[in-house]
């Protein structure tokens, strides 16, 4: 800024002045600032990080019942809100307030579609951990089903109490690709509790990949998958593979186990 200043015609000393007061200039704000500063009381500077707006809307969330804004999907009814996986009616068993597999009926999904929710879905493997021949059931024979979002990305149930398997397939697994961070599962016969938090994966207009799935999911209240990346559809055979869709129906799984589930509620996120 100097040279600038003497190809104008102002002298060097001239100069040294200006860019003292300059300097001086400066430095007189940055006072007068602080000094400000100092003088303002401390919930003056509390109120400078105060964000007012948006609100949060106010929803009721009872302690046995479910938010206000949640969509009951099985309240322990009627199938309202399911048909067959291939169209058509409903086909399990609804009594006593529980929702149970019918083997051999097919899967079930929702009617309406989803993308980004939280779901809350209570489920409970039957006692009998033996087939008709009084033979041990292991493994993923041992009473399985699945909670799958968008009919597309799996997470794993399954009888995972004492009962050996590979680890990307027991209960708490996105099915096939991570293996959940602890065993929170609980004896036959017990109900059980899955708080999954699922945000779908986004494809651009050419329909290719742009953001991957992610899911978190508790397991009887323990976190068991922390935000992880879901890597494409859950495959029984072969590599996960993303595929671009929409929203699309939750589904539930019939393995040809008698597995029961309640209490079935999802929000949109």
């Amino acid at each position: 800024m100097n040279n600038h200043l003497l190809k104008r015609g102002l002298t060097p000393a001239s100069v040294a002045c200006f860019s003292a007061a300059l300097v001086c200039s400066t430095f007189t704000f940055a006072a007068e600032k602080a000094a400000q500063e100092k003088a303002k009381e401390p919930w003056q500077l509390a109120e400078e990080t105060e964000v007012w707006e948006p609100v949060p809307p106010v929803i009721s969330s009872p302690a046995n019942g479910i938010p206000s804004d949640a969509i009951a999907l099985f309240d322990g009814k009627n199938l309202a809100q399911w048909q067959g996986a291939e169209g058509g009616e409903a086909k399990w068993k609804v009594a006593d307030g529980v929702l149970t597999v019918v083997p051999s009926t097919g899967d079930i999904k929702t009617k309406e579609s989803f993308c980004d929710v939280q779901l809350h879905i209570e489920w409970k493997t039957p006692t009998l951990i033996t087939d008709d021949k009084g033979k041990l059931l292991e493994g993923q024979a041992r009473n399985n089903s699945g909670v799958f979002f968008q009919e597309r990305y799996e997470i794993q149930v399954l009888d995972s109490y004492n009962n050996k398997t590979y680890p990307n397939g027991q209960a708490g697994s996105v099915y096939k690709q991570t293996i959940p961070l602890v065993n929170a599962s609980r004896a036959p016969g017990e109900w059980q509790t899955y708080d999954i938090i699922f945000t779908a994966p986004k494809f651009d207009s050419a329909q290719k990949l742009s953001k991957p799935g992610y899911v978190t999911v508790l397991h009887n209240g323990v976190l068991v998958q922390n935000h992880v990346e879901i890597q494409g559809t859950t495959e029984w055979i072969g590599k996960p593979v993303y595929k671009a869709h929409g929203c699309a129906p939750l589904r539930l799984q019939d393995h040809g186990n008698a597995m029961a589930f309640r209490n079935i509620w999802v929000r949109k996120l």
